[in-house]
This record gives C-alpha cells, structure tokens and sequence, in this order.
C-alpha cells in the first residue's frame, strides 16, 4: 500500500512541475492551455494504465487468497469430519458391559 502512495505522489508531483512549468512557459494563452489539455490528457491516460494495472494486480491476489483459504478451510473440515467418524466408531464399539467405571 506504501508503494502505491509513493507512486501516485512522484506522479502527483511531476505533473504539479510539469503544469508550473508550461504556466511560466512564455507562450501566448492559447498555446499554454492547449498545452496544459495535451498534458493532462497524457497524464490521465497514464493514471488510469497504472490504476488498471493494480486493480488487476489486487483482484488476481484476491482470487489467489480465496482460493487458498477455500482450500485450507476444505482440508481443515475434512480432517475434522475424519476425526469425529473415528471417535464415533470408538464410541460405539465401546463394550460398555466391561468397563470398570
């Protein structure tokens, strides 16, 4: 989660340079917002690839997680279930008329 809010502050950070720098730029006004559009279009484009790119990154992880715990949670109930017949089996070939109590 770190990684990504470095990330997204350097991006933050590059395209605050990038806009003081075109603001100061000695064009004239058409110029420099025609400018300002075309690099926040490219800055944009750039942020959604890399937000598209995570979120396919986390859902994979997410699938992989789930499908982990799907089988762990399988092999914990079936060695469970197995433990509960056996213990059934014992109590009931438990011969009760010998049992010293």
């Amino acid at each position: 989660m770190k990684t990504d809010k470095v990330i997204l502050g350097v991006l933050g950070g590059i395209a605050a340079g990038a806009l003081m720098g075109i603001l100061f730029a000695p064009d004239k006004g058409e110029k420099t917002r025609k400018r300002i559009k075309d690099a926040g279009g490219d800055y944009a484009g750039d942020l959604k690839g890399k937000f598209d790119s995570t979120v396919e990154s986390l859902s994979k992880k997410y699938d992989t997680l789930k499908d982990t715990l799907k089988q762990e949670g399988q092999g914990l109930y079936n060695e469970g279930k197995s433990k509960f017949d056996t213990a059934k089996r014992e109590v009931e070939n438990l011969d009760i008329k010998n049992l010293n109590l």
